[in-house]
Parts: structure tokens; sequence; C-alpha cells
């Protein structure tokens, strides 16, 4: 039988964003026929052990999903290490799941990223039920994109055309930070 692949999300306090995007990538992977799949998420800033917030439950009820189970956890070295693809929420995610192993380069995007959109994923927090709802279906559509891009090619590979266009945005930053 064929190992199960690991996708993380990761967001900051594991309450809000990363766990209605693995909610909604369970039922999305599901829909899509996208199998072999074990996902999980983490937050960069997350207490051991809360609940999802009460927007985000409500959030995820709307759409027909439960996040009542839901048990926050901090990000490790070892969740990173351990998993195939790491989906997170925004930049500065990224930067800090690549400070604790930067070996996990050629696995970490953005969700807007790797669904082929710029920008990052709103933090809810604290906002109406309204907000969170956005965000979920923000989530849903990225996700949508994303589970039909695995099931047609694959995990994203280092060296892809995504990491090419993130390699040509650092050079240009580094070539606009130099000299000044």
């Amino acid at each position: 039988m064929e190992e199960m692949k690991k996708l993380l999300f990761v967001c900051s306090g594991n309450t809000c964003r990363s766990p209605l995007a693995k909610v909604l990538a369970e039922r999305i992977f599901q829909e899509e026929g996208l199998e072999g799949w074990e996902i999980d998420s983490a937050g960069t800033a997350a207490l051991h052990g809360m609940s999802a917030s009460r927007q985000a439950m409500s959030a995820a009820s709307a759409l027909e999903l439960d996040l009542s189970a839901h048990q926050s956890k901090p990000l490790t070295q070892e969740a990173v290490s351990r998993a195939d693809l790491i989906l997170v929420m925004t930049a500065a995610h990224k930067k800090v799941v690549l400070s604790l192993v930067p070996q996990a380069a050629g696995k970490v995007y953005t969700v807007a990223e790797l669904a082929g959109a710029a920008g990052d994923i709103a933090d809810p927090f604290g906002g109406s039920v309204a907000l969170y709802l956005e965000v979920a279906r923000e989530l849903q559509k990225h996700l949508k994109t994303i589970a039909r891009q695995l099931k047609t090619n694959g995990l994203p590979r280092r060296g892809s055309a995504l990491d090419k266009e993130e390699e040509g945005r650092r050079e240009v930053k580094d070539e606009n930070s130099t000299g000044q």
C-alpha cells in the first residue's frame, strides 16, 4: 500500500485559519477523489490544546463542517520535517517554517501562491462570523484549485515554475536592497 502523504496547514494560533483549511481540505480532497493524504494543522504561536475559536466553529458549521474536536498545537520541527507539503496562510508564516527547518524550502508555499494567486489569507481573529466565513470561502476556492493540481500533477517539485518565480522575486528584492 502506498504511504500516506502528509499535508500540514500553518497559521498563527491554530484556532482559526489552519483548522478551517484542514476540514475544508479533507472534504475537498474527498470530493475530488484525491486519496492517500493525512491532513493536519499547527500554529506558529499556538498554545497546546485550545479549541477552535467560536467564530471559526460557526463559519465551519455554516459550511456543514465540524471543528468541535479541534485542539490547537504549536508548530514543531518534527511536524515540518514529516510533512510532504506545507501550506501557510502568509509569507510571514513561510519565513517561520523556513527558520525552523531551512531544508523545507521545496515544500512550503502560501495557500494563495500554490493556487496561482497573490497575497495572504487575512487573519479574521476577533472579527465577525461573516469575516470568518469570507476567509473560509477564500480558502475553499484556493483549496479546490490546489486539490485539482495535486490530482493532475502530484506534489509540487523543487525547481518547479513556482519555485523559479519565487527565486526571481527574491533576486529582485536583493537587487533593490543593495547599494543603499
